[in-house]
């Protein structure tokens, strides 16, 4: 007899292995920058707590950094990278620490920034960054009674700029007329996070009493309310773009990591509530609406987890991390109109180090073999167009973003001129400085022209053209007649006031003195140098002081940078004194 069990098959097993998800963003990774195109000796500061300390846009990299007083950021160029000078020009216009940069979303050269001193304040900075320290914004919004922690725009409504506080409030701007639209007073704690959806309609608040709140910012009404995370830690949330749902991250109440899928119009109970790890630090999500991919980032980690959001369960689906050893403080993150297309980058990170004096970019990217335009990958992405006026959006209008493609691969950034400050009209600044030289009266000379000999002076020659020498345009500036362009020279009126006619008529005698001494020592060299350089003194002490605040600022800027060059040139002068003194040891030293 013949066994013919063995050859026969085996009887097959259902397998619950339901195979790999597709997706096209599962093998996205993380790229780190070099060296030469990082940021280097930026003193980052070490008061911002949870928020994020630096802001990004085409143009410029925003990074609040350590001041001895006050609070101050950095404003670089992109490509302004390797090591930072110490010196580099600062925007320093707080009086408190600066917590928090957003970046206009229509404007490359205007940020908002909130600081420990309660108020907001608008900068414009211009192309090619500062040149000196910028101290005098565009508008100084003062509403909130304590620190402001958190400043957002409006994603498609010109000027429109919200600030949340530690006073509980949320308040609303309209920053071309500086005025404060709305408050908003419906949480009972510090606020924690604020994010808009895709159009500005609906806004998502955490908060320290751990409630989720749908606010209609328009209205200041409160639509949706529930429990979020239970841990004692801050928790934060982000709208996922239109998709009516709401990405959250926080701690359980044993203390574990977590992320939370909601859906907007209902908070009693999460579609999907996931621990993460055990790790203390608080994680802030960024989400990109044309990928669906949510990154998520934790204070002093390492690594960057990132997760694709779905519209059915489970609704959040873990693709990778990319880990690096050095821990972060805060990151800022690039719009999608600032990646690089041909490189296949859905995102830039710029990582600030927490042990480090670094900010680095961080890209992540998809892997293709072409470098050819990917349509899947980079569908058409919100521009920096705005899509209504602030007064259409207060007067009830909702509207999407204004949408672009990024089919032809260039960075698109926008070039606007300084608007004006809320204050200032829509006139000419120049206007009165025009008029003034309109209405000088216009003289005519009908003399001949005269010969110059040698001992004639410029004075002289000005004077014999009918021409104004510039100490008598400084004696009309203060209020002085001039009665005779001959041998009387000016005289002050008696109208003048106090201390000007006596400094102005004091210089007038002075110089008349010089000019007879030279004249008189038309054969004495060392006598007319001598006039000549008591002259030129005489000029310097009477140049007109500057009168308003910009013209202060230019002379303390002028004189700071005199201040620094002598001090430079004090130090080398000490530093060859020293070598000299050491030369001079050595040669007294007898050899041996």
């Amino acid at each position: 007899m013949v066994d013919t069990r063995a050859c026969q098959k085996p009887p097959i097993r259902q397998s619950t292995f339901r195979g790999i998800r597709s997706s096209k963003f599962r093998h996205v990774y993380g790229k780190g920058s070099r060296k030469e195109n990082c940021y280097e000796n930026v003193l980052i500061t070490q008061k911002a707590h949870d928020t994020a300390a630096c802001a990004v846009n085409p143009k410029f990299v925003a990074i609040a950094v350590e001041v001895a007083g006050g609070g101050a950021f950095i404003v670089l160029p992109l490509d302004k990278t390797g090591r930072i000078d110490i010196n580099t020009p600062k925007v320093t216009g707080h009086a408190g620490p600066v917590l928090d940069l957003k970046w206009c979303p229509f404007n490359d050269n205007l940020i908002a920034s909130g600081a420990d001193d309660c108020t907001i304040k608008l900068w414009h900075i211009p192309d090619g960054g500062l040149k000196a320290n910028l101290t005098d914004p565009l508008a100084d919004l003062q509403g909130h009674q304590r620190r402001v922690s958190i400043v957002e725009w409006h994603p498609t409504a010109e000027n429109v700029l919200f600030s949340a506080g530690y006073d509980y409030q949320i308040l609303v701007w309209d920053t071309r007329r500086a005025a404060l639209m709305q408050t908003i007073d419906l949480h009972t704690d510090v606020v924690y996070s604020l994010s808009l959806n895709r159009d500005g309609s609906r806004m998502v608040t955490t908060c320290r009493d751990k409630r989720l709140r749908i606010i209609d910012p328009l209205s200041g009404k409160l639509l949706q309310e529930g429990m979020c995370h239970e841990g004692s830690k801050a928790c934060k949330a982000v709208y996922c773009g239109d998709t009516g749902l709401v990405f959250t991250t926080g701690f359980s109440r044993f203390s574990d990591r977590q992320f939370g899928v909601w859906d907007e119009k209902n908070f009693n109970t999460p579609l999907r509530l996931d621990n993460i790890d055990s790790s203390s630090g608080v994680l802030t999500p960024f989400y990109d609406h044309d990928t669906r991919v949510v990154f998520v980032a934790g204070k002093g980690d390492g690594n960057i987890r990132y997760y694709e959001i779905t519209d059915s369960p489970p609704y959040c689906h873990f693709l990778s991390q990319y880990i690096s050893g050095e821990p972060q403080r805060g990151f800022g993150v690039m719009p999608k109109r600032g990646c690089r297309v041909s490189q296949c980058e859905i995102f830039r990170f710029f990582k600030l180090y927490a042990t480090k004096a670094i900010c680095e970019p961080i890209s992540m990217i998809v892997p293709r073999k072409s470098d050819q335009f990917q349509p899947d990958l980079y569908p058409d992405t919100a521009s920096p167009t705005p899509a209504m006026s602030a007064e259409e959006w207060f007067s009830g209008t909702t509207r999407g973003p204004v949408l672009m493609s990024m089919k032809t691969g260039m960075t698109i950034k926008t070039h606007r001129p300084l608007p004006l400050r809320p204050t200032e009209s829509s006139s000419d600044k120049n206007a009165d400085k025009k008029y003034a030289f309109l209405s000088r009266e216009t003289r005519a000379d009908y003399r001949p022209m005269e010969v110059k000999t040698s001992s004639s002076t410029d004075k002289d020659l000005k004077t014999s053209t009918n021409l104004d020498t510039k100490f008598q345009a400084l004696q009309k500036l203060w209020g002085c007649n001039v009665k005779n362009m001959g041998d009387n020279k000016e005289q002050c009126s008696t109208n003048s006031s106090g201390i000007e006619s006596e400094r102005t008529y004091t210089s007038t005698s002075t110089k008349n003195t010089i000019n007879k001494i030279t004249i008189k020592s038309g054969d004495s060299p060392k006598m007319s140098n001598y006039a000549l350089q008591q002259e030129k003194e005489i000029q310097i002490l009477d140049k007109p002081s500057p009168k308003t605040e910009s013209e202060l600022r230019r002379a303390y800027t002028a004189q700071c940078e005199e201040l620094k060059l002598l001090r430079r040139q004090l130090i080398i002068k000490d530093r060859k004194i020293h070598e000299l003194e050491d030369q001079l040891n050595q040669l007294k030293t007898p050899h041996k």
